[in-house]
């Protein structure tokens, strides 16, 4: 792989080369153009009603999907500075500019804010509820007498049943955003890709392989076409583009070290609860060369908050804490992509950029503190099965009213027609255009994710008044 390709500017509306004839006014580069679509797009300012990890929060402290992904947004953009920079002041690369690094921080910066975009309500649990609704469901929904999973091909099938936020985002971006026309945003190639953690189909899933872009799905059947043209045009053929990496990073670094601070604030781990974990780690990192010695740092901003008289000085520890453990982890993803870097333009890196560094551990704990006090407790688990109750009705009537939905064979009763009546006329605008000239299995496809499509465009409260209303619940 190499950059000049990497960083395509083609967009499906129009190939905004970089060579242009026509001189504009307009001095921004086509990913900062990229920039000012998405923030004046509707499908981002819903994410500050849709669940980080509390869902329907009503502190304006604790995390929502939008000031988590602006703060990926950041993190993204630091990572490619420095790497930008390092591969410049090392030269381990002839052909890298230095307008090719501010092209990877504008690009990441992009990626940061767009990488949670297609994203159900209610976190990942919806992605979980929505998942498990279609294992459920298919086998028992009916399609001209036979079961709808027999009539869907294997890809389709599975895309449901391995159904992801992330290969969502693909999809929003370039087929749901009917605006214009049927080319979504038109964001650059170069971006689109970079939002593609994972470039496989659904039947292409192995998670036993080792390699971490095989884990998930990256996009659905019936984007391909899009996806295809993508990595034909940038060069990753199946492989992670670059840029992937640092914006995984970056995602790494916010939700786990916002993970931390949002359950303490909620009262879920205290500053003793964090500082005996980080003594267990800092007993592992003494045997070895030391980097970093986390429980030492949140004891000595400890010590500094009660010279400083603060309020709490627990609460002054473990915020400031948060940020020398960021900066400490953006040095880290640094150095994990500057020193794989052969590797990881070649597309033969497995891992990510925390791989075999101090930092996999710290990683690793932050991680698991969050599952053990926070995500396995009574208060999220009661959260999560209200969310799976919400999401399963809306899934039921939506479904059964769109299997009916643009086909000749079936008539929809008065509920149904209702039902079709509340999705949004761009999507119904984009399942009609898609469907154009397809055989009957595609178009059922096609209509069933026109369901995925508006459930994942509901934001937490929308999700939970729609509920309520066609419960009667008042």
């Amino acid at each position: 792989m190499n950059w000049a390709q990497l960083l395509s500017t083609k967009r499906c509306r129009g190939a905004a080369g970089r060579n242009r004839d026509i001189k504009s006014t307009d001095l921004r580069s086509e990913f900062e153009k990229d920039y000012h679509r998405i923030i004046g797009s509707a499908s981002f300012r819903r994410l500050q009603d849709k669940t980080q990890v509390f869902p329907l929060d009503k502190s304006d402290f604790i995390r929502t999907r939008l000031t988590h992904s602006m703060e990926v947004s950041s993190f993204a953009k630091s990572l490619g500075q420095n790497i930008g920079e390092n591969i410049l002041a090392y030269k381990k690369d002839g052909e890298f500019t230095l307008r090719m690094k501010e092209d990877i921080c504008s690009i990441l910066q992009c990626a940061g804010l767009i990488h949670d975009i297609g994203n159900p309500p209610f976190g990942h649990f919806g992605e979980t509820a929505i998942r498990e609704w279609f294992k459920r469901k298919l086998p028992e929904l009916s399609y001209h007498g036979r079961s709808v999973e027999q009539t869907l091909t294997p890809q389709m099938r599975e895309d449901f049943y391995h159904f992801e936020g992330n290969a969502q985002a693909l999809r929003l971006v370039t087929k749901l955003h009917f605006l214009v026309d049927e080319q979504g945003m038109n964001l650059t190639y170069a971006l689109l890709n970079t939002i593609v953690k994972y470039p496989v189909a659904s039947t292409q899933i192995n998670k036993g392989n080792g390699n971490i872009k095989d884990k998930k799905l990256g996009y659905y059947y019936a984007d391909a076409d899009i996806f295809e043209d993508i990595q034909q045009e940038t060069g990753t053929r199946g492989c992670r583009h670059p840029l992937t990496y640092i914006l995984e990073a970056a995602d790494d670094i916010a939700y786990k070290t916002a993970d931390i601070e949002d359950a303490f604030i909620k009262g879920f781990i205290t500053y003793y609860k964090l500082l005996e974990e980080l003594r267990a780690l800092q007993e592992i990192q003494d045997a070895g060369r030391e980097i970093f010695r986390p429980a030492d740092k949140l004891m000595e901003l400890y010590q500094r908050g009660k010279e400083k008289h603060v309020d709490n000085p627990e609460e002054y520890a473990i915020k400031n804490w948060i940020v020398r453990v960021q900066g400490f982890l953006i040095n880290c993803a640094t150095y994990g992509f500057t020193s794989n870097y052969r590797e990881i333009m070649a597309g033969e890196y497995k891992y990510d950029l925390f791989h075999d560094t101090f930092a996999d551990r710290l990683m690793e704990l932050l991680g698991s503190l969050a599952y053990r006090e926070v995500f396995t407790t009574e208060a999220i688990y009661r959260m999560e099965v209200s969310e799976a109750a919400m999401i399963d009705f809306l899934m039921d009537k939506f479904v059964t009213a769109v299997i009916k939905y643009d086909d000749e064979k079936e008539a929809m009763d008065s509920i149904d027609l209702r039902m079709i009546s509340f999705i949004s006329s761009n999507y119904k605008r984009a399942y009609h255009h898609h469907a154009e000239g397809r055989a009957e299995v595609e178009k059922l496809y096609l209509r069933l994710l026109l369901v995925t499509d508006y459930v994942c465009g509901m934001t937490d409260s929308y999700a939970k008044r729609l509920y309520q209303e066609l419960k009667a619940i008042m």
